[in-house]
């Protein structure tokens, strides 16, 4: 499998992880392609499809010393597995601070790739006018899906060694979840993790707040006199979406949405409340909610109500002492978000173990 890894050692940039004993690297699925790394074809088709200009990641392993580049395909390889965290509205990689980081130095069998994604961060559309299907929650879990594909990170053909993608998303990313094709993988080759997921098929409230923000800001983009709301719009609905979260996820978001062209953010709003795609209730082998009782953007009860449709056990659900942002550790919620950080952190390590291990023994 080196080989098909070799993309690993094409990164635009690497640097020391955010915790001691971690490495970081960046890279562009066109700056690959450009470098005959990955197949221009194949890359130029996924991101047509998925209406995308470019799609960008950071990979994060464990290593004391820094890791020589020719050994990066041969670090990728021979992992037990991957955790791929997607972010949610107007967010980045950034968002998710210190837990990729932590997730390797638990187990260092397993390497961390931290997307940015669905128009956001270093992954723009191809249009600032992109249709609301390519802004949705299903159209982020076909792109990631795709991308995987192109990496080649699932276990191939004729390998024997059991191999875990474990899927962690937060909001929007969550929502995404719902959406993965699990007749497209092997039993227990995915484990899933939806952190305050904002699939509000039961929420007829927040649907419609969020369709009408998405308007709102799809206007201030729109009409020049009304940019003047943008500077009132936009704090009020940052400080909502990362209420509980530390100064550096709300600087983040801040960031974000500045430079995100307004017609994107607006339409990517707008799909969170107009989404008609209803997943199938079914078992949901390895896949786990988590609930902030304190989250303004995803009512609690209209979600447990979907999941109990949806025909989740009990042991599949957790709620928590927190806000939407229940994994970052701000301030005024730092005695509820460490906890919560540190039951996500065991959380996504025991689904992978428990994972890896029926794969190990059929």
């Amino acid at each position: 499998m080196t080989a098909q890894t070799n993309w690993a050692a094409g990164y635009l940039s690497r640097r020391n992880g955010l915790i001691p004993g971690t490495q970081r690297a960046q890279y562009s699925l066109t700056d690959l392609a450009a470098r005959g790394l990955l197949q221009r074809a194949q890359v130029n088709r996924m991101l047509m499809d998925s209406a995308l200009l470019n799609f960008t990641w950071h990979m994060i392993w464990a290593d004391e010393s820094p890791t020589p580049d020719a050994d990066l395909p041969r670090c990728v390889a021979g992992a037990d597995g991957y955790v791929v965290f997607i972010h949610g509205w107007t967010g980045s990689n950034a968002i998710w601070e210190h837990l990729p980081s932590l997730v390797v130095q638990r187990n260092p069998r397993l390497v961390s790739l931290v997307v940015d994604h669905n128009g956001f961060g270093e992954t723009p559309f191809a249009t600032e006018m992109p249709d609301m299907g390519h802004c949705g929650p299903l159209a982020a879990m076909r792109a990631v899906e795709r991308w995987l594909d192109l990496l080649q990170v699932r276990r191939q053909p004729g390998d024997p060694r059991p191999r875990v993608v474990n899927f962690v998303g937060h909001s929007m990313g969550g929502a995404a979840l719902f959406f993965l094709q699990e007749n497209q993988w092997r039993l227990a080759e995915q484990t899933r993790m939806a952190l305050a997921p904002a699939l509000l098929l039961h929420d007829e409230m927040h649907r419609a707040f969020y369709t009408t923000l998405g308007l709102g800001i799809g206007l201030v983009g729109r009409i020049r006199a009304l940019q003047v709301i943008d500077h009132v719009v936009s704090p009020s609905v940052l400080e909502t979406l990362a209420e509980g979260a530390t100064p550096e996820v709300k600087a983040e978001h801040a960031r974000i949405y500045e430079v995100t062209p307004k017609s994107v953010t607006a339409r990517t709003f707008a799909a969170m409340g107009l989404i008609e795609d209803h997943p199938v209730p079914h078992v949901w082998d390895y896949f786990r909610v988590i609930l902030g009782h304190r989250d303004r953007l995803v009512g609690l009860m209209p979600m447990l109500a979907l999941l109990e449709e949806l025909e989740f056990n009990s042991d599949q659900v957790r709620v928590v002492m927190g806000t939407h942002y229940l994994f970052s550790v701000g301030m005024d919620m730092e005695r509820w978000h460490s906890q919560n950080r540190a039951i996500v952190l065991h959380d996504i390590l025991h689904l992978h173990n428990e994972a890896l291990q029926r794969q190990r023994t059929g």
